[in-house]
This record gives structure tokens, C-alpha cells and sequence, in this order.
């Protein structure tokens, strides 16, 4: 029988061992940022990266052309210049010499190689690829040919101008990505991608962690020379319940929280948006806009254009108090001094007042009933579950200036669908920047643009509306642009084809101790320059 000492002594070399482990913990934590994904990710190939639970570890991995700074104006990535030719037809890219791949064997003896400019053609020409099936092979439907001149520089040929497309070229779908990973059949580029990022996939187990390690072939330096990145790792778990996911980030198991869901609104912020006083010390918070405009849309095809003329449309438009909304729906966050379909942070935007006014709301209506000859106007205004609070809440202020509306909740899938065939007389949406250009807005109203063909899901037609969006096209200075763009959304104001509810706000939680983290309208994640303190 052993002795009681040698279990004392097992016992001590474990608590040792332990304390040691802690010890080594607490010292590499601040090399290491921690956040949660409530979404599952399909895939870490860039060609898939529709969400943001996708794109925000594609950022990390893979480089593009061209990337957006904060303030989403175009800079150098893999390209470190680019001229466009006088017919704005032509895009030809210089590419660094400095840029390689993560290391891979295929790559062969030295584990890696360069990028040069046929590995570009080469992945913009894969979205293409109908096996493939990427949901990013739109942003090359504008783009007649490639031509690859040698290993650092290549041409991009449009088929028409197109204002907007360095904006497409730093999108995660255009990323870098090497010929022989992704051909290898015995790799699964999905689990397993390779890019030239500032960080590398080091273990996936899907919907549980993600980790991602610090690449040390990364080319980009701070503005100290100082390679970049900082950080050592990135963690992701996969929580899928958000007040779970809160209470981590509490708890200090999480380094950042995007957003705010409507499980702890209340208990993290006031009425007006701002942080309450007990988590000041805490933790830091930072909003800012965000590329996302929230809108009911009406169904505007000839067999209901008499039902929902624009007058009514107005009275809807103007009855209901934005400002109230948000306060009491949202705490405060989102901007309610709307202007047109244009949020807040793009060229063309112009904020005003609030448009609130339940009197003349009444008037349009009652004229409505008149002209008619109606009792009561009934509508129905389709949605999901997610926004059940808000459709209420404009149930009951619509039905103050005699409008009847009734709630019409469909499963997120059905009702994509319903609206896209026109099966709904009403629906709430929502249109997320794809690049940024406020061109990405006016889309939704271009008559070219009605389903199957595109987005105008309204099925708004305008004559003069075409006319300036196709003229749009060809202008590449930004005041003139913004001639255009405002033009546009002043017609979609005046004849009301959508009521802009608000632009969104993105949000972010942070540690005390995270630096660098910072925010832009596009609400997307770069951690390449983030550093943490101990």
C-alpha cells in the first residue's frame, strides 16, 4: 500500500502543475482576443462569405486588392497602386512583391511562394465558376475580361462603368487564394483555407471553437515599422444563446460584443443609447453608423397601385414618431432624422427632421376614404417574429390616423420569397451595404432592377429615376455623384415606394484592456492592429 505522503506529494505536484498552467494563462492572455459567434459558420472558403459570421474570420485570413479604411475610402492592399482610364472602363493594379501565402506543403520545399497577379485573375475568375456556385459571383457580372501583363501587374476591363466597383474589389468574395490548395482534392478549402492574412487557421471544431494563429509571414507594418499583427491568437466560441454569450463578456471570458440583443438592452443601456453608470468602469462602448437601412416597402404593381396611392403611402409615412420608437423599442440606438433610402455615411446622404406629423397624416387619409368612398382602410404588413415589436408598435400608431393594419408573421424564409415574387402587400426589410456606394441603395429602385433581374422588390418604376441612374454610372467624381444620388433619392422621397424607418447603428463592447478596436459603417472586424494590456 503506498503511503500517505505519496498521495500528498501527487496532490502537490498537481496543484503545482495547475498553478503553473494559471500562471502561464494570465501572462499570454493579453496575446490572445476572445469573442463569441452567435451564428453558425458554413465556411471559412471567402468565395461563401455572405454573413458576417463569415466574412469577420475571412478578414483575418485573406486579402483583397484594395481594402476600406474606417471612414470606407478605398486604400492599398495587395495592390499598392492602380490607375483607371479616362473612360473608366479600365482598372490596372500593381501588385507588392512582398506578399505570400500561409505556409503549406503543396506549396512545395519553402512551405510558401509569392502572390502574383495570376493568382488574382485566377480567383475572381473562380466566382465564376458554375460548380462552384459562390453567392459572390455577382460582383464580377460587370466585368468583361482579365488580362494578367506579368507577375505583378494585371488589367481589369468593365463592361460598362461602374462607380462602385474598387468598392466590389475589397469585398471578402475578392480575396486572394491559391490555385494549388483550393485544386487539391484532398483538401477541403472550406475547413482547411490558405490565404495570405494576418492571422492562419490552427484548429476548427465546428460550432464549438475556432482558432486562429498569428501569421508571421504577414507584409503589413504600423506606422513604426512594428510588424503587423499584434496579437498572438484569435478565439471564437460559438454560443448560440445571447444572454449566455452577455454574461461571458461580463464575466471577462470575452474579450467584445458586437451589438445589443433585447435580452439585456435594459440592463446594459439607458433610454438614450448610452451605457449605464454601473458598467462605465467596467468596459468600454462604441457606436457608430451603420450601412443598414430599416424600411417597410409596398407592393407597387399595377394590380395594387390603386389601393396604395401615394397619398396614403405618405400619411403612413409621415404617422407614426421615429424618435419614440427607437427610444422605447431600441434604447435609443439607430438615427431617426431620416432623409431618403441613403443612410448616414455615404456620399448623397442628408439627414433632416424627424417628418412626424399625425394631423396632416389624418388628412391624407380621410381624403383617401373620401375619394374611395371607404370606411376603413385595411392593410396587411408582413414581417418576421424578429420584428413583431416594431410592427406592433406601428399597428398602434397607424391605427391613431385611421389605418387598420394587420400583423402578418411569416418564417424569415417564406417571407424572402413572398416578397420577391410580389405575393405581399406590405413587408418590413432591411438593405445592408454591399460595398460602399450609395449606387447600392438607388439599385433597389432601378425598373431594370425588378424581380428576377434584381433587388426592386417594390416594383417601382420612374422614368427620370432610370434616366439619372444610368447617367450615374458613367460619372466617377464624387460631387458629381452626389448631384446624382440626390437627385434619385429626392424622387423616391416625393413618390414614396419605401417608408425609411431608420439607419441602424453599429455597436460594439469591449475590455478595458483591448486598444485599436475600432468601428465603421460597413460594422465589419479587422483585428490586425488590435493589442490587449496585461
Amino acid at each position: 500500500m503506498k503511503s500517505i505522503i505519496y498521495y500528498i506529494s501527487i496532490i502537490w505536484i498537481a496543484l503545482t502543475i495547475q498553478g503553473c498552467q494559471n500562471k502561464s494563462d494570465k501572462d499570454t492572455d493579453h496575446l490572445v482576443f476572445r469573442y463569441n459567434e452567435f451564428s453558425s459558420v458554413q465556411s471559412l472558403d471567402p468565395a461563401f462569405a455572405k454573413s458576417m459570421s463569415i466574412i469577420w474570420p475571412c478578414n483575418q485570413l485573406f486579402n483583397s486588392l484594395v481594402q476600406l479604411d474606417d471612414s470606407l475610402q478605398v486604400r492599398p492592399d495587395l495592390a499598392k497602386r492602380w490607375e483607371v482610364s479616362s473612360d473608366a472602363l479600365q482598372y490596372e493594379f500593381t501588385l507588392r512583391n512582398d506578399v505570400y501565402f500561409h505556409k503549406h506543403g503543396n506549396f512545395g520545399p519553402d512551405s510558401t511562394r509569392a502572390v502574383t497577379s495570376y493568382d488574382i485573375a485566377y480567383s475572381l475568375e473562380r466566382l465564376q465558376d458554375p460548380d462552384l456556385v459562390s453567392p459572390g459571383a455577382w460582383i464580377m457580372h460587370n466585368v468583361d475580361k482579365i488580362q494578367v501583363s506579368n507577375d505583378s501587374v494585371l488589367k481589369i476591363i468593365l463592361k460598362q462603368p461602374f462607380p462602385g466597383f474598387l468598392g466590389l474589389m475589397s469585398m471578402r468574395y475578392a480575396s486572394v487564394v491559391p490555385r494549388e490548395i483550393v485544386e487539391d482534392k484532398s483538401i477541403d478549402f472550406r475547413v482547411s483555407p490558405i490565404g495570405t492574412g494576418p492571422f492562419y487557421v490552427k484548429y476548427w471544431q465546428e460550432n464549438v471553437k475556432l482558432i486562429l494563429r498569428k501569421n508571421p509571414l504577414y507584409f503589413e507594418r504600423d506606422s513604426a515599422g512594428v510588424a503587423l499583427p499584434y496579437l498572438e491568437s484569435i478565439a471564437i466560441s460559438f454560443l448560440t444563446d445571447k444572454q449566455s454569450g452577455f454574461l461571458q463578456f461580463l464575466q471577462g471570458n470575452l474579450d467584445f460584443l458586437s451589438g445589443i440583443d433585447a435580452s439585456y438592452k435594459d440592463d446594459i443601456l439607458e433610454g438614450n443609447g448610452e451605457l449605464k453608470q454601473k458598467y462605465q468602469q467596467e468596459f468600454k462602448m462604441v457606436k457608430g453608423p451603420y450601412l443598414n437601412t430599416e424600411y417597410i416597402g409596398f407592393n407597387l404593381r399595377d394590380t395594387l397601385e390603386n389601393k396604395l396611392t401615394k397619398d396614403l403611402r405618405e400619411a403612413l409615412n409621415i404617422g407614426f414618431d421615429r424618435q419614440k420608437m427607437l427610444v422605447f423599442l431600441r434604447n435609443g440606438l439607430g438615427i431617426s432624422s431620416i432623409g431618403g433610402i441613403i443612410p448616414k455615411g455615404l456620399i448623397g446622404n442628408f439627414e433632416r427632421q424627424d417628418n412626424y406629423n399625425v394631423d396632416q397624416a389624418k388628412l391624407l387619409v380621410n381624403k383617401y376614404k373620401e375619394q374611395h368612398n371607404l370606411s376603413k382602410v385595411n392593410l396587411t404588413l408582413s414581417m418576421d417574429a424578429s420584428y413583431t415589436d416594431i410592427g406592433q408598435y406601428l399597428q398602434r400608431e397607424w391605427q391613431k390616423i385611421g389605418v387598420d393594419v394587420a400583423i402578418d408573421i411569416l418564417p424569415s424564409s417564406t417571407l424572402r420569397q413572398s416578397i420577391s415574387s410580389g405575393k405581399v402587400e406590405m413587408f418590413r426589410a432591411s438593405w445592408i451595404a454591399d460595398y460602399p456606394d450609395a449606387q447600392n441603395y438607388l439599385s433597389l429602385f432601378y425598373s431594370k432592377n425588378w424581380p428576377s433581374n434584381g433587388p426592386n422588390y417594390t416594383r417601382f418604376s420612374n422614368a427620370i429615376f432610370d434616366e439619372l441612374y444610368t447617367e450615374s454610372l458613367l460619372n466617377m467624381d464624387d460631387s458629381a455623384k452626389q448631384r446624382y444620388y440626390y437627385q434619385m433619392d429626392s424622387i423616391v422621397r416625393a413618390q414614396v415606394p419605401v417608408i425609411v424607418l431608420y439607419y441602424d447603428q453599429a455597436v460594439r463592447f469591449s475590455s478595458k484592456k483591448v486598444y485599436n478596436l475600432s468601428i465603421n459603417p460597413m460594422n465589419n472586424l479587422f483585428l490586425k492592429n488590435v493589442y490587449k494590456t496585461k
